[in-house]
């Protein structure tokens, strides 16, 4: 495989997966845990990367600016589009709700190619959501993954009713019931207890359901956070 500074490059990287990915399903399941660890060994390149607690500050910057009305509109200039057209280098991914009201460039005043954003549901894991973001960090060197949830989220709401609800919006609910489960009502608000508790587990899910992931923590090239937004104010908080 070609290296670029001592890093495997994205298009060998795929390919490499690709291959491994032939290779598993040709074997069976037995195979998993090696595609995992081999795929683990790549390293990103990212020749402006920034450091996790960095990138948690200009997020955190950017969305104090998004609150008080003082948005920068960063890096949305064509000459900056243009820029971007030709590479990507995320300095932070984010998994987000699909919440409408929610768009994570806008709450955290940021532009193109700042940001990788995944959205679903309730910010919920699932396999295909994992491979989004490990792709962001093993391959596009992002060093920070932020689960944000946010307050009144819908897909809580439905999961602490715990009734059937039609097609498959119940699958994204099933993914949230394990965090109402274990939930510890502190605030006195039972609907943002059971929000923050089903983003520190998601959050969790995450970090134990990857090996490409777990070795980037491994190295410290990698800091997986939790956060939540009020919809009401605009405020992000990061959630410990």
């Amino acid at each position: 495989m070609s290296r670029i500074n001592g890093f495997v490059g994205r298009r060998d990287f795929l390919k490499f997966a690709s291959v491994v990915g032939i290779a598993a399903t040709a074997f069976g399941d037995s195979f998993g845990n090696t595609k995992q660890t081999a795929i683990a060994d790549i390293q990103p390149v990212n020749p402006s990367s920034i450091s996790p607690n960095e990138a948690i500050r200009r997020l955190l910057d950017g969305n104090q600016r998004f609150i008080h009305q003082k948005r920068q509109y960063p890096d949305q200039s064509l000459e900056h589009l243009r820029l971007v057209a030709k590479a990507q280098y995320p300095f932070a991914a984010i998994l987000g709700c699909a919440d409408s009201r929610v768009p994570a460039e806008i709450v955290f005043d940021q532009g193109l190619g700042d940001l990788f954003v995944v959205r679903v549901a309730g910010n919920v894991i699932s396999d295909t959501v994992i491979g989004s973001l490990e792709y962001s960090t093993a391959v596009l060197g992002s060093q920070l993954i932020v689960v944000l949830g946010h307050k009144r989220c819908g897909a809580v709401a439905e999961a602490i009713k715990n009734e059937p609800l039609p097609g498959r919006i119940g699958l994204i609910i099933e993914g949230i019931k394990p965090s109402i489960e274990r939930v510890k009502f502190r605030t006195g608000d039972n609907m943002q207890d059971a929000v923050i508790a089903n983003i520190q587990y998601q959050t969790e899910k995450l970090q134990e359901s990857s090996t490409i992931l777990a070795k980037l923590l491994r190295e410290a090239k990698l800091k997986i956070v939790g956060a939540c937004y009020d919809i009401d104010t605009g405020k992000v908080s990061i959630i410990t």
